[in-house]
C-alpha cells in the first residue's frame, strides 16, 4: 500500500485510480496523517459484506438483537376506573 499525500492525490488522480485497481488499496495522507483509503469496488463490496452478520449469528447471539427501548414497569399510576351507572 503506498501512501499519496493529498496534494499529489488531486493532482494526480487517474495514477492513483489506475495503482489502485493494479496494485491495491491506497491510502491518501492529509498533513502526514492517513485520512483515506482509495480501494477497488469489488474490495469494498467483500469488506462490507463481511462485516454484516448473517441472520443466523444474529439469532445464536448472546446479546440483545436490537436497540429496542423497554419503558420500565411499575412507574406510572393506572386511573381510577369509572362507575358505569
Amino acid at each position: 500500500m503506498k501512501n499519496w499525500p493529498v496534494q499529489d492525490a488531486k493532482a494526480r488522480f487517474s495514477e492513483l485510480l489506475e495503482t489502485c485497481l493494479k496494485d491495491g488499496p491506497q491510502v491518501v495522507t492529509k498533513r502526514g496523517v492517513e485520512a483515506a483509503v482509495l480501494a477497488p469496488i469489488a474490495e469494498w463490496r467483500r469488506l462490507k459484506r463481511c462485516a454484516q452478520p448473517s441472520l443466523k449469528e444474529l439469532l445464536l447471539a448472546p446479546g440483545p438483537r436490537g436497540d429496542l427501548v423497554i419503558p420500565e414497569r411499575g412507574r406510572r399510576r393506572r386511573r381510577k376506573p369509572t362507575e358505569i351507572t
